[in-house]
This record gives structure tokens, sequence and C-alpha cells, in this order.
């Protein structure tokens, strides 16, 4: 296994990250809430890439796995500056971006910040504006309040430990919101979705692709499979969708 690098950017975060150096499109893995870098997808297409002689980068937001930063001090914004300086000083050309959970939400930020570098994108239990129709939509009076006393609340999850919410990141996430105003991808895209996932619904999935305006967008639902989407017939789809991107089926 090679050693982690460590990029420093601009905002003085502190980047934990693997390259893999070949031809491009570069595939670019971005990860859900609280993951890492060394999650099974990331890992299984960082494999994937490097037999094909395919440039691929995987990387930790600050606050995430071996990045600078505590994860409660974070906020989409945070991880949207992240990716935008990991992909501008690590990446050349044209990139094929993959974005689980959180990380769709990311890349749907990174395809409005710099639409001319994706050339093609893949997203797996995609989470767009989760901080407001997830969070900030179910919080009951009581955490509402919290949020302002407190300053945050925790949440149970299915997958790790209790999640921190901050106040911070509800009112960032705000800034960051793609389903609310027009959101224009040029580009082959594949929404990935299991029909079992209990962190991100179908309503979900097929609310991003009503709303999204592009010339080559698919919505392919998987029975059963949950928000993982990380067996062994899962992982064989995601190739499939990179491959599909990139013209290359």
């Amino acid at each position: 296994m090679a050693a982690t690098t460590f990029l420093e950017t601009p905002q003085g975060r502190r980047l934990a990250y693997h390259k893999s150096e070949g031809t491009g499109p570069a595939v670019v893995f971005l990860g859900g809430l609280k993951s890492d870098m060394e999650g099974t997808k990331a890992v299984h297409l960082e494999d994937w890439a490097r037999a094909r002689g395919q440039a691929y980068l995987r990387f930790d937001y600050s606050g995430h796995g071996e990045s600078s930063g505590r994860f409660e001090e974070g906020c989409i914004g945070d991880w949207h500056e992240d990716t935008v300086a990991a992909v501008s000083a690590l990446t050349e050309g044209p990139l094929i971006v993959v974005g689980s959970s959180m990380g769709g939400w990311q890349a749907l930020l990174l395809a409005r910040a710099m639409p001319e570098r994706i050339a093609g994108m893949v997203t797996i239990a995609a989470a767009p504006d989760f901080t407001e129709d997830g969070y900030w939509a179910s919080f009951t009076d009581a955490q509402k309040e919290a949020l302002e006393t407190v300053g945050h609340v925790e949440l149970p999850s299915d997958y790790m430990e209790p999640y921190i919410i901050t106040k911070r990141m509800i009112e960032d996430g705000r800034t960051r919101l793609v389903l609310r105003s027009p959101l224009n991808l040029p580009f082959p895209v594949r929404f990935l979705q299991g029909t079992a996932d209990t962190a991100v619904s179908v309503d979900t999935a097929v609310r991003l692709l009503d709303h999204a305006s592009g010339p080559d967008m698919r919505l392919l639902l998987v029975k059963d499979a949950d928000h993982r989407f990380s067996d062994g017939p899962c992982l064989g789809l995601i190739e499939d969708a990179v491959r599909d991107v990139m013209g290359t089926n």
C-alpha cells in the first residue's frame, strides 16, 4: 500500500490523499459524510483504475480520515472547498467524478464550480440538500431549539457512531442547495440507487433525476441494495457506470 500524501489547501487545511498516475480522464472519488478514502468503493475503484492504467484520485475531506481538522467543525462548504482544492492541485484535464452519498452532493457542487472539467459523473445514493431536506425537515422543535442553545444535535446512524450535526452545518448547507435552482449537467450522468437504502430514499434519487437537466442522464435502481452499495454485484455496477459515462462500454 502506497504511503498517504498530504496537500496543503489555500484555506490552510491538510488533506490526505492517494493518487495513481495514468491516462485520462482521471477518475476522482468523493466519499460520504464521515466516511474516508479507505472505504470499500474508493479502494476498489483505485484498483480497477490502476489495472486499466487510468489516473485516479481519492482523498479525505477535512475532519475525515487522515486529514486535519475535526468533523464537528466542518460543513458542506468546507468540504466543497477541499474538493476544489484537491481537484485543482492534483488533477489535469477532463474528469470522471464518482460521488457517494454526501459525495454525490459534492459532485454536483463541483460540476457547478468547474463544469468545463467534468467529462462524466456517477453518483451512488446521492444525497443532495440532505442538511435541509433530511436533517432540518425532520428535526423536532426541541432539536431546533438545541441547535440554537447548544449549537448542535446528535443523530443516530445505521452505519457508525452518532452524527454531531451543528448549527453551522445546517446554515451553511442552505447556501449550497442544488435542488432549488437550475442544475445543468451537460455530460453523461449515471445515478445509482439501492431500494433498501435507509439513509437516502428512492424518492430523493427520482427528484434529482427530474430536477437536473442534461443530454444523457439515467437512474439505475438496484433492488435490495443498501446505502453501502459495496457488495460484489454493486461494485461491478459502479465499474459499468464509469465505463458508460466514458463511452467505453
